[in-house]
């Protein structure tokens, strides 16, 4: 029978290291502050928020939220983004994104402190999980991702891993972790020619796309460990991963599931992030 890998059982283990490098900081005199910058109220940025903040609470980093009008001229919120940047109390920025289509990324994502981009937006950090430098922060959810594998003690080495989809965020950031641990990764997409039996060779696959229930039980090798990092909505509005669970399940022989998997991660490696860059800061004062 397939072992479920519950998000909430590996956020719960890693809170009590969290939570004790916390007090450590605080014991120094270092307060460790998280700040969300949100434009405007999407619905998934508002629930993201929520558990972040829980989180944040719970370990004992301090969390603060900048809302911004969606209407926010570029020139005032370059100006309240560089402000937070500059303010020696914050040891992580966290800026959800994709922003309005009249807001430009790029003059922040350029000039972020890379100790204090926590989700990996700045080329610093992009380029340091591509070389393997442990000093920048990778993305929370590939990091989750990798938190979930050891909780579980599968260990990638030398393993046949497959990972769908290819974006910044996920696929490519995911790839990079796993090779850095010695496993042989296939990045499949869109072009990806007879994708059912690339998949079936994985031992781990990892389902980034972004669709709905795509990857199917005949997509699945016998006894493979599956990992969806999915999260849709269905044509009846029920929350679903990229993975059909209920046809999968059966044939897996660890399978995450969406909710309650790799999303109930991602709050704690961000946490994880903050008490980093509060540390590193700490030492360049």
């Amino acid at each position: 029978m397939s072992i479920l890998m519950k998000g909430a059982d590996v956020a719960k283990t890693m809170k009590e290291d969290l939570t004790g490098e916390a007090r450590r900081l605080k014991d120094r005199g270092i307060l460790p502050s998280l700040t969300i910058v949100r434009v405007g109220a999407r619905p998934d940025d508002l629930a993201y928020e929520r558990g972040a903040r829980k989180r944040m609470e719970m370990i004992g980093i301090e969390c603060k939220v900048v809302e911004l009008p969606e209407t926010i001229t570029q020139a005032e919120f370059e100006k309240t983004f560089f402000k937070i940047n500059e303010d020696p109390k914050v040891h992580g920025i966290l800026l959800f994104r994709p922003l309005p289509g009249h807001l430009d990324e790029g003059p922040v994502v350029s000039r972020i402190n890379p100790l204090k981009d926590v989700d990996c937006m700045c080329p610093v950090n992009i380029a340091k999980v591509f070389s393997g430098d442990e000093t920048g922060h990778a993305p929370c959810t590939p990091e989750a991702v990798m938190e979930m594998l050891d909780y579980y003690k599968i260990d990638p080495r030398g393993k046949k891993v497959t990972v769908i989809g290819r974006s910044m965020v996920v696929g490519k950031p995911l790839s990079m972790l796993l090779l850095k641990r010695h496993a042989t990764v296939t990045i499949c997409h869109t072009r990806t020619k007879d994708l059912s039996a690339t998949c079936r060779e994985a031992e781990i696959l990892v389902a980034a796309a972004g669709k709905a229930r795509m990857v199917t039980a005949d997509m699945i090798g016998d006894g493979a460990v599956v990992v969806d990092v999915g999260i849709n909505v269905d044509a009846k509005g029920n929350l679903c991963g990229d993975v059909d669970f209920n046809a999968a399940e059966p044939v897996t022989s660890y399978i995450s599931p969406v909710p309650r998997g790799v999303g109930s991660v991602t709050s704690s490696v961000l946490a994880k992030h903050v008490l980093k860059a509060a540390e590193y800061l700490s030492l360049e004062r």
